[in-house]
């Protein structure tokens, strides 16, 4: 391919978003005919890069050239006219509009008077280029996942795409359904459109790709043929972060049992997890975007009950509907969505520490004692050390760090037996991390049993004593401190399972089943 002149270069890409710099420096080039896969941990930059490529962001630094050009966009609308689309998981159809309508819905040039005929010939037209049988007078609602990917894949050609990015197309199709969108990948390819294809099922990628690239923390860390790597390296360069940077949690010798689950499941969304929390363990759930990690903490605390499988919470089968029957029961629930969920940013640091036990700070009239609610907050602020002028300060108006230890607190004042930590340390700097990973290993040290769910991998294997892998809502592992790497734990969450951690794997899908 070096032989050709690519369609598109990426130059010396940079951007930042306040004090994450989400790329780097980062260059591709991107051939005609050729299916370029792009891999890459959660936060290493690829969704900033797709959102570069079609306009929806600007870099701060570098350029984009088509055909050796360079271009501007502004808009999506602008990359569709330099023939550059995109096509995601959750496929973007109107669904009250037919096939036809759905494929030239944003052309602007069809007249002021619709020729209904010579739309449904061109739809026609279209759909048998890419050897599809679909009938285009159909409303979209109808339409399988699968058949709305095509539709999208139709619209795109119908723009005359030169380049088609494909952000994690087959993360809802079934094997028969991403056996046919790789028929109209590989037919794309053939008729000449640069392909960048983004997944993070390993066996799709050594399938299809021609060309492998890897980021890792905004940087490109590799770009090489396929023939040229194994999923073994390509997982070294996406992990490729030193465990050392982060605050290892202490070993201490683990309590009685505290919560015992059952083959648990919720239809759709995971199934089959059987695992046990002991009082002051750190129980680490990992895995990729989609895995079902986040529905679990849900499921747990009672936002989005478990349908099947059992639950044994201090040697009592319990059915937890809502989470005030959770925090009953001393479950709490930390939200890796601190800004719209975990607090409620116009209110002080004392409103928010208080509200889910706000029936504790009530007068036999009803009135809050704004007294013990302040005493609580300035408790937790000189414990946690959050940095504020005074306890009534608005929320907003703190730094990210101080966000999280005031979510912290509102949670550890329900004074709760399971604390689950969702993304406990996403967005904040590393000295407000290191404080969080102290205080969590401080919490277990006095028995306090904590889930954590984590995309960080070095986070997670430092700070858990025992590592639960999920991916696509089943469980695949759980692992000791001592037995996890970020190689083993990646390997198990993409579903590439080495010989040696193979026989692990099936045997806990044995017990979950």
């Amino acid at each position: 391919m070096e032989n050709q002149t690519p369609v598109l270069q990426m130059n010396h890409i940079s951007k930042r978003f306040d004090t994450t710099q989400a790329l780097d420096d980062v260059s591709l080039n991107l051939y005609p005919g050729e299916i370029h896969a792009l891999l890459g941990e959660n936060g290493a930059g690829k969704s900033t890069l797709i959102k570069i490529m079609t306009g929806i962001y600007q870099p701060d630094e570098g350029e984009l050239l088509l055909d050796n050009k360079p271009i501007r966009m502004s808009s999506s609308v602008e990359a569709q006219g330099y023939g550059i689309a995109a096509i995601y998981q959750e496929p973007m159809v109107f669904p009250d509009l037919n096939v036809a309508e759905n494929i030239f819905i944003t052309h602007r040039n069809r007249g002021l008077v619709m020729d209904w005929n010579k739309l449904y010939r061109d739809a026609d037209a279209i759909l048998a280029q890419l050897g599809v049988k679909l009938d285009v007078r159909m409303q979209a609602r109808g339409l399988t996942l699968a058949a709305q990917q095509t539709v999208e894949i139709a619209k795109a050609i119908s723009l005359k795409v030169r380049v088609l990015i494909m952000d994690e197309p087959t993360a809802s199709l079934s094997a028969h359904e991403v056996r046919q969108l790789f028929k109209l990948v590989y037919s794309l390819r053939d008729q000449g459109v640069s392909i960048l294809f983004i997944s993070h099922r390993m066996e799709e990628v050594f399938e299809i790709a021609d060309r492998v690239t890897v980021f890792r923390d905004g940087k490109r860390i590799s770009t090489l043929p396929r023939s040229q790597v194994t999923q073994e390296s390509c997982i070294q360069d996406m992990v490729g972060r030193k465990v050392e940077e982060f605050f290892v949690k202490s070993t201490a010798e683990r309590g009685d049992l505290l919560l015992t689950a059952q083959n648990l499941g919720h239809k759709g969304v995971f199934e089959g997890l059987s695992f046990d929390v002991f009082r002051g363990e750190v129980l680490g759930f990992a895995g990729l975007v989609g895995s079902g990690r986040t529905d679990v903490g849900l499921a747990l605390f009672g936002i989005e009950p478990a349908e099947i499988g059992e639950l044994i919470y201090m040697g009592k089968a319990e059915k937890i509907r809502s989470p005030e029957q959770a925090l009953r029961l001393g479950i709490a629930y930390m939200t890796e969505d601190r800004r719209q969920i975990g607090l409620t940013m116009t209110m002080s640091i004392t409103s928010n520490i208080s509200l889910p036990m706000l029936h504790q700070y009530l007068s036999s009239l009803g009135l809050v004692k704004h007294d013990q609610e302040t005493q609580t907050a300035e408790h937790f602020r000189e414990r946690l050390a959050i940095r504020t002028t005074n306890v009534e300060q608005q929320v907003g108006l703190l730094s990210g760090g101080n966000q999280q230890k005031v979510m912290l607190s509102k949670w550890l004042n329900a004074r709760p037996q399971l604390l689950i930590l969702d993304e406990p340390t996403r967005g904040i700097d590393v000295g407000a991390k290191a404080e969080v990973h102290q205080l969590i290993n401080e919490l277990a040290a006095q028995g306090l049993s904590i889930i954590l769910i984590s995309s960080d991998m070095p986070e997670v294997i430092a700070m858990s004593d025992r590592i639960l892998v999920m991916r696509e809502g089943r469980q695949m592992g759980i692992f000791t401190r001592e037995e996890a790497t970020q190689e083993m734990i990646l390997t198990a969450a993409m579903g590439a399972a080495p010989r040696e951690i193979a026989g692990q794997i099936e045997s806990e899908l044995e017990k979950s089943a």
